[in-house]
């Protein structure tokens, strides 16, 4: 009978772990600087758009193609309980980078009927004293004025970045910490951690793609940008 000497066993047990390892910290690296290869990528495309509501359309597709790969590609991603109809999040104040409001309007204009648009924009303004009240943007509950009857998002596929940046692994908890008491309130919701970090990078871009245009690069409340841009809209219409 041959006997394994205990020596020879450590030696493989051991490299196998080492090179385990080693591959592991590369994989890590590697992840580390996937975001921003992300960005830089990102930067060169918004720098070739013609305007600002161009590269805000640009981010949007972007980020929506680099968050599918990273979901399709990676195992074990954290569980997602978001699903069509659940709108707690759609309550919570909502702050979008430069050009995101402009590309939002066009489509409204384009898609909505004068008399919807009207509507809309009076659910905006009560929205917007809603907001006008909470002492930080954090207690910020209103419901969003392009939310619709059916509880789905009326602008989906331009919605902006911070929605489409949500995530959450339980549908009560964001139910408690919208509409609970002030305890629950203070809950935190877990998120994909990738899928966040790609869409702060898309956000971050964007503001670095106005400020190099000189425009103004601070992100903005929604509803109050978007019914200014309505507002600006329907005013030069009708001058």
């Amino acid at each position: 009978m041959v006997m394994v000497k205990l020596d020879d066993a450590i030696d493989r047990i051991t490299g196998d772990i080492s090179r385990t390892g080693a591959l592991t910290a590369e994989a890590s690296r590697r992840y580390e600087e996937m975001f921003p290869g992300f960005r830089a990528e990102l930067a060169r495309v918004l720098e070739q758009a013609p305007t600002i509501t161009d590269a805000a359309k640009a981010a949007m597709i972007l980020v929506d193609a680099a968050s599918r790969s990273l979901r399709d590609s990676f195992p074990h991603q954290p569980h997602c309980d978001c699903r069509d109809g659940c709108s707690a999040c759609c309550h919570l104040f909502v702050a979008v980078p430069p050009g995101v409001t402009s590309l939002i309007a066009e489509h409204i204009r384009k898609a909505f009927t004068p008399d919807e648009q009207q509507a809309l924009r009076e659910r905006l303004t009560q929205a917007a004293r809603i907001i006008e009240q909470a002492k930080t943007t954090s207690e910020v509950r209103a419901r969003c004025p392009l939310l619709g009857a059916d509880e789905r998002c009326t602008i989906y596929d331009v919605r902006p970045l911070t929605c489409r940046a949500f995530t959450s692994s339980s549908a009560p908890r964001c139910q408690s910490m919208v509409f609970g008491d002030e305890r629950q309130r203070m809950d935190r919701i877990d998120q994909n951690s990738g899928h966040y970090r790609l869409h702060l990078e898309a956000t971050e871009a964007l503001q670095d793609a106005a400020k190099a245009r000189g425009l103004d690069g601070r992100q903005m409340g929604f509803v109050h940008a978007l019914l200014d841009q309505l507002e600006t809209a329907e005013d030069e219409i009708q001058g």
